[in-house]
């Protein structure tokens, strides 16, 4: 009777809907809970807990979590019935005083179970497990009210996470039926949607021009391998062009770092790249007004839109700066930074959400994203969330794992191709060694044989 009551007070509440939603992921939805509410009603929360309570008092945990913010009430309430302690994991990073992650007393190697309201795909899951692991927790079990998920379950299970759930979707479904609450058509409706698998292929953007001429020149020279070109004279920029062109796919440059730059540098990179045959990219990381980043792009010394097929985008101005930077420009493209690879950068999940949201929308100017992540199995799950038809390119990127003294973190190839890398960006690894043409093959038959066996 308790899993009754439950579901029907909170239909009675609104917090289960019916008709079109678009979730966070971007798939369209016939139905949608919204949880939030449920702790301004004792009676809905009491339940809940109470229900939580039945389903987790049996398994082996040193404390209780809940994942901010509607489940951190729950699982406060439950932490008390069943004397645990509870500690929990930031939903924003703080940047002043401890800076501590996980708030609360605990012990390293001792088990939390976390607890949240829904589940949709089990990304939010995942992330809030390694704040923990990273601070020494391990999370094994999770508890969820409702499950409205196709496979998290198994997805989870093949992570080595145990979900527990109160309730499957089916069994929502069943309840609001029998006692009326839906029609049988909604619920027709309802299991036709959940026996369908949703995968990355249902969100798709149009691939602009140049997304695809890259494309075909990855193919074409199987090579994976972008250059980051960041030295300070022409003359060794050309160079190691030279010695490093049949293994690269694009050159990065950074055209203000060049000390002898003259109009000459231009036109004889353009001349390279039809002769070399490769894309240029300036890293020219815009990150202004609309009206001044026009400004930058198409004037100046540099004039970068005459020359450069990608160009760098922060998000942070909003959707502003691609129409300011874009407007009236054709043939001409971005990748938008989505997650930088300098350790104790501000660039949090939310915000890297927010990045490819934009990203999706303006797909006709955005070729893809800049993704770093420390281990392979973060940099899928990004992977995951970017729009089919996009790029990742990856940063950071080394024959061999670690961090520099600047406190820039590198990944190895390996890892950034297993991870769903579509490109590698190296600079450093190639242009600081005795043979740039050597190693610079090395990266890219390492990274293409990972590639081309996908």
């Amino acid at each position: 009777m308790k899993k009754e009551f439950f579901i029907l007070r909170l239909h009675d509440i609104g917090a289960i809907k019916f008709g079109e939603f678009t979730l966070k992921s971007g798939k369209k939805s016939p139905f949608y809970f919204d949880l939030r509410d449920m702790i301004s009603y004792p009676d809905i929360l009491n339940t809940a807990v109470n229900l939580i309570v039945d389903k987790i008092e049996d398994l082996d945990f040193d404390y209780i979590s809940g994942i901010p913010y509607t489940a951190l009430p729950i699982a406060t309430l439950v932490a008390d019935i069943l004397d645990k302690p509870l500690i929990y994991a930031r939903k924003e990073e703080k940047s002043y005083g401890t800076k501590n992650t996980i708030i609360g007393k605990f012990e390293k190697g001792s088990k939390c179970l976390i607890i949240d309201d829904l589940i949709t795909s089990g990304e939010s899951i995942i992330e809030i497990s390694e704040k923990f692991n990273k601070e020494g927790i391990e999370t094994i079990d999770f508890s969820v009210l409702i499950d409205r998920s196709d496979n998290a379950k198994q997805k989870l299970s093949n992570a080595g996470f145990n979900l527990h759930p109160i309730f499957e979707l089916d069994e929502v479904i069943k309840i609001l039926r029998t006692n009326n609450r839906i029609t049988k058509q909604r619920a027709s409706q309802i299991k036709k949607y959940t026996n369908v698998k949703h995968e990355k292929t249902d969100i798709k953007v149009k691939n602009n021009h140049l997304t695809k001429i890259l494309k075909q020149k990855i193919e074409q020279k199987k090579s994976n391998l972008i250059l980051s070109l960041d030295v300070d004279n022409q003359k060794d920029f050309f160079e190691i062009i030279d010695k490093t062109y049949k293994h690269i796919v694009m050159v990065k440059t950074h055209v203000d770092i060049i000390n002898d730059f003259d109009e000459n540098f231009i036109k004889k990179l353009k001349e390279y790249a039809i002769t070399r045959n490769f894309m240029i990219f300036e890293d020219r990381k815009f990150a202004d007004i609309g009206n001044t980043v026009q400004k930058q792009y198409k004037n100046g010394i540099y004039k970068i839109k005459q020359w450069s097929n990608f160009i760098t985008v922060h998000a942070s101005p909003g959707e502003g700066i691609l129409q300011g930077l874009f407007s009236g420009v054709v043939n001409r493209s971005s990748f938008l930074l989505a997650k930088m690879s300098s350790k104790g950068n501000l660039m949090n999940d939310n915000y890297t959400r927010q990045v490819f949201e934009m990203g999706k929308k303006y797909s006709d100017v955005v070729s893809g994203y800049i993704v770093h992540a420390n281990t392979k199995e973060e940099l899928q799950r990004l992977k995951n969330k970017i729009p089919k038809g996009q790029l990742l390119l990856m940063p950071g990127v080394k024959l061999k794992a670690g961090e520099d003294a600047t406190g820039q973190q590198y990944t190895t190839v390996e890892d950034a191709m297993q991870g769903g890398a579509d490109c590698i960006i190296v600079g450093r690894g190639i242009i600081a060694n005795n043979n740039p043409e050597k190693i610079a093959k090395e990266y890219k038959e390492r990274a293409w044989k990972i590639y081309s066996n996908k």
